[in-house]
């Protein structure tokens, strides 16, 4: 149900002497029963419980929170070496603090994940509630923009002019003063808004075009915000405008979905079979968050009261975060946010790993600003406690998940060098405790969010960017001020293969400090006498399981070339006229602002013709390449055949990507993956 933010690898054991067998059996005979009793749950449960129902959710996450404290007391009670002045004591002890600082989080989400809240149907009923079309509200659509390329700005102008909702400006806020952005955005009809100086970074940005707006004959009674690489669907202002008829409601979230695979995904092969890195945060978490009343702003596809927006002064500067502080003032000022969950937008997920780690870095140090401000949990202000809770939920996932991520890395390594033992725990007892915890826990995430967390992937993910994280969670709390606003590079040739060593070599390093470390327990007597009650089945396991963990960290620090590809595109039955005048029927399996691959029909280098693309027209195009049964199509479209790709590709009420994971296919992609790196 929550993420699992404790999740230690040492469920089963490698058995090293047949004469031991016996001895194991009848011990773990009585500790299997309760991981007996979940796997049949967990074949029984999905199909009767309706996970929507919030007693159901408090069932579930209230024997996860049992088994979770059950498990912790026997780490604390029976597993650490005895107090004293020993390095043992002390890594036994250290390792129990990190382990109990990261279930505080496990066990606030998943009480936070024990409601949540759908208003589709409420979007739906209050839609147009401002009556009829003479009234419909004025909205100001902000695009933030600094060094962004233009194919990546020119999708979001274009999605953004073909929005239902009327009456609505299109702006692009400039900060990187750029002149082919100025006549573009003229021969657009887009209003264009430059400043002189570039203070405050996004939220300064926003805050001067609210200024300009201030000055019009008519302000705006809503805005609306995109990221620069943030393409509106076209319901986007008619459905969260819905949620405007309460007045109270002064800012209205949806999710971000991604047209492209995450570095993650992309880097281990897993664009088809694993979701983005954000996907259980969009789909889920902020729905529960939602039905606490909890639920928080998030930049881009964004939505905003005018008059809210007026009371605080526009949006704060005190956080390189502005989005979730921006939810705090708002609440601390008396109005509320709310969450719809529906794909009404879509963007570009970071491309690079160094993006991707920056990215997440910056939310880090953001969040502990917001921690350290006058809207922070311990501030006094007029938030409410569940606000609070909100704000230490938050940095308490930022302060323990990463740190204790590399702590299960270390800490292994402490007995293979040293023989410290820091779990001494018999296999039954590890069984008993931890596996039915952690079974349990796997089911109820199962049951609520459908594969979206994959321990080991979800490790990995975690993992990559930890260091980074460790780092900017330490000085975002202990110095809040002076950190600068990192922008997320967009765009960009990705046609290459990029090393990122500066990211690897510490899994690198730690992969061979385990593999050498191991080779010694093994060739030396440590495991001569292998007894059960001295923590080695764990250590053993542990071990291995890191291995594969590292493995698939050193091998997602690889970037891949990418192309351009949508991952919403599906077959399209269509016809392609040659310029002599015969015709095909043909299947487009892929499309792109450029090329088009074809399956069916007969084709030679260089045929010249056109292709019949729905939404879009009679396209030209030439054949420019075979690959077994596809053919390769050059298209060459006219402007307003380009802008018509654009709405196709991006601007439907499509959900692009991936929304659960597939843990066969996982394995498949994977283990391929692992193939093209050993043969390669």
């Amino acid at each position: 149900m929550p993420v699992c933010r404790v999740a230690w690898p040492h469920l089963f054991v490698i058995l090293l002497r047949a004469d031991s067998v016996f001895l194991y059996l009848s011990e773990l005979q009585s500790s299997l029963l309760p991981m007996v009793l979940i796997l049949g749950c967990s074949l029984v449960l999905p199909l009767v419980l309706n996970k929507e129902k919030t007693w159901v959710r408090t069932l579930l996450g209230a024997v996860s929170i049992a088994l979770a404290l059950r498990y912790i007391w026997w780490r604390a009670t029976q597993t650490i070496a005895p107090l004293g002045l020993t390095v043992e004591c002390l890594a036994s002890w250290a390792l129990l603090a990190l382990e109990g600082a990261a279930m505080v989080g496990t066990i606030s989400a998943t009480v936070m994940n024990m409601r949540t809240r759908n208003r589709s149907d409420e979007a739906t009923n209050y839609r147009d509630w401002w009556g009829d079309a003479s009234r419909q509200p004025r909205v100001a659509l902000l695009i933030a923009t600094y060094n962004e390329e233009m194919d990546v700005l020119e999708r979001t102008i274009v999605g953004a002019q073909f929005l239902e909702h009327a009456n609505k400006e299109v702006i692009v806020l400039d900060d990187g003063k750029r002149d082919w952005l100025r006549d573009y955005c003229a021969q657009r009809g887009v209003r264009y808004i430059c400043r002189p100086i570039n203070e405050g970074a996004k939220a300064g940005n926003l805050n001067h075009a609210l200024s300009q707006l201030a000055q019009d004959a008519t302000p705006p009674e809503f805005v609306a915000v995109l990221d620069a690489d943030f393409v509106p669907h076209r319901g986007f202002l008619s459905r969260g405008l819905a949620l405007f008829h309460d007045p109270k409601v002064g800012l209205v979230q949806t999710p971000q979905h991604f047209f492209n695979p995450d570095p993650i995904q992309h880097n281990l092969g897993l664009h088809r079979s694993y979701p983005d890195e954000q996907r259980y945060f969009f789909d889920y978490a902020q729905a529960s968050r939602d039905a606490w009343g909890i639920a928080f702003c998030c930049g881009t596809s964004s939505i905003a009261r005018w008059q809210a927006l007026q009371e605080i002064r526009g949006f704060p500067t005190e956080s390189i975060t502005e989005d979730f502080m921006l939810t705090l003032v708002l609440r601390n000022a008396g109005w509320s946010s709310v969450y719809l969950n529906e794909a009404l937008s879509e963007g570009l997920a970071p491309e690079g790993l160094k993006e991707y780690i920056t990215q997440r870095a910056r939310w880090c140090i953001g969040m502990m600003q917001i921690a350290r401000s006058y809207v922070g949990p311990f501030a006094r202000n007029n938030l409410r406690l569940r606000d609070r809770w909100s704000v230490l939920d938050s940095g308490t996932y930022w302060l323990t998940t990463f740190p204790f991520r590399l702590a299960a890395l270390i800490f292994p390594l402490l007995y293979w060098y040293f023989n410290i033992t820091v779990v001494n725990a018999r296999l039954a007892e590890v069984l008993s405790y931890f596996g039915a915890y952690y079974m349990w826990t796997m089911l109820v995430s199962q049951i609520l969010s459908k594969g979206m967390l994959i321990p080991f992937v979800q490790d990995v993910t975690q993992l990559v960017a930890a260091p980074q994280i460790t780092r900017a969670a330490v000085s975002g709390l202990f110095r809040p001020k002076g950190h600068k606003f990192t922008v997320t590079a967009k765009g960009g040739d990705r046609t290459r293969i990029v090393y990122q060593w500066r990211f690897m070599w510490p899994f690198a390093l730690l992969m061979v400090l385990t593999v050498v470390g191991l080779w010694l327990g093994v060739v030396s007597d440590r495991f001569a006498h292998f007894d059960a009650g001295d923590g080695k089945q764990v250590i053993l396991f542990w071990t291995f399981y890191n291995l594969v963990v590292l493995v698939l960290a050193t091998i997602a620090c690889v970037e891949l070339p990418r192309t351009e590809y949508h991952v919403a595109d599906h077959p399209e039955r269509t016809r392609f006229v040659a310029t002599d005048g015969t015709e095909q029927t043909v299947w487009v399996s892929r499309l792109t602002g450029d090329l088009a691959e074809v399956r069916g029909g007969s084709f030679k280098i260089g045929t010249r013709g056109a292709l019949e693309l729905a939404g879009v027209g009679t396209v030209e195009c030439y054949a420019i390449g075979f690959s077994r049964l596809i053919t390769r199509l050059q298209i060459v479209p006219t402007e307003a055949q380009r802008e018509a790709l654009i709405v196709k590709f991006y601007t439907e009420s499509n959900i692009p990507g991936v929304s659960r994971g597939d843990a066969s296919l996982i394995l498949s992609d994977i283990a391929d993956r692992l193939l093209k790196v050993i043969f390669r």
